[in-house]
C-alpha cells in the first residue's frame, strides 16, 4: 500500500548498516572511520523528480535561511570552484563574492554564502532558472567536483551522528517534483541514487545501505 506524503516518514522502522566506508566527494577518498546509516525503507513509496521548469531552481533560492551546508573538507573544493565559475556570475553574484567570500560559518558549520539572503552566490540565473555554476563548470569538464554533498542529495537532509539519519525535507517550493514523480513513476530513492552512492558508496549486498536502496520493498 502506498502512503500518503503526510504519514511518510512518520512511521516504519529504518535499517542500520554497519562498517563501511563513507565517501563525500568525487575523488571517492573515504573517511575510514567506521560510519552506520538509517534509511528508510519509506523514500521508496515517495514521489519525486525535479522538474526545474516549475519550480525555477528554488532550492537554490530560498530566502531567509543559511546557504548551502559544507562538510569541512568541502571549504578547499569551493574555494578552487570559485576561481573556475566567478567570470561566469552576475556582477551582483561577484561582488558578493569578492566582498564576503564563498562560505560563512566555521568548522562543523560551513554553508555557501547568500546574496541578500536569497540566492546562493554560485547561482546564475538562465531563462528565469536559477542553475548552478559549479555543477555547470563540472558537466563542461572544467571541475572535477560536482557541487557540495548537500546539494546533490537534496530534498534529503543527513542528520550526523554516530549514526547518520537520512531523512526527507518537504518544501511547497518541490510540489511540482512530487507532481512529476508522481506521473512518471519516479521514486525519491532513484531520484537521489546518484547522490547516495556518491555520499555513502557502491555498497551492492543486500545488506549494505546502497544494496537495501535497490530493492523495493
Amino acid at each position: 500500500m502506498r502512503l500518503s506524503l503526510k504519514s511518510v516518514f512518520e512511521s516504519g522502522t529504518p535499517f542500520v548498516s554497519p562498517g563501511f566506508s563513507v565517501y563525500f566527494d568525487m575523488q571517492n577518498e573515504p573517511f575510514s572511520a567506521e560510519f552506520r546509516v538509517e534509511i528508510p525503507d519509506q523514500l521508496h513509496e515517495v514521489p519525486f523528480a525535479c522538474d526545474l521548469s516549475a519550480c525555477k531552481g528554488a532550492c537554490c533560492t530560498i530566502p531567509g535561511g543559511r546557504g548551502a551546508p559544507l562538510l569541512d573538507a568541502e571549504v578547499a573544493r569551493i574555494e578552487h570552484a570559485a576561481t573556475i565559475v566567478k567570470d561566469h556570475l552576475s556582477s551582483e553574484h561577484q561582488k558578493v563574492l569578492a566582498e564576503s567570500g564563498t562560505c560563512e560559518g566555521g568548522p562543523g558549520s560551513f554553508h555557501t554564502t547568500l546574496v541578500d539572503g536569497g540566492p546562493c552566490v554560485f547561482v546564475v540565473f538562465q531563462d528565469g532558472v536559477a542553475r548552478c555554476s559549479i555543477e555547470q563548470a563540472y558537466f563542461k569538464g572544467l571541475l572535477d567536483w560536482r557541487k557540495p554533498i548537500s546539494c546533490h542529495l537534496f530534498p534529503l537532509r543527513v542528520d550526523k551522528g554516530v549514526v547518520d539519519r537520512v531523512r526527507y525535507e518537504q518544501l511547497q517550493a518541490c510540489d511540482p517534483a512530487v507532481e512529476r514523480g508522481m506521473r512518471e513513476g519516479i521514486s525519491l530513492i532513484e531520484f537521489t541514487r546518484e547522490a547516495l552512492t556518491r555520499a555513502y558508496g557502491p555498497n551492492d549486498g543486500p545488506d549494505q545501505p546502497m544494496g537495501r536502496l535497490g530493492t523495493k520493498p
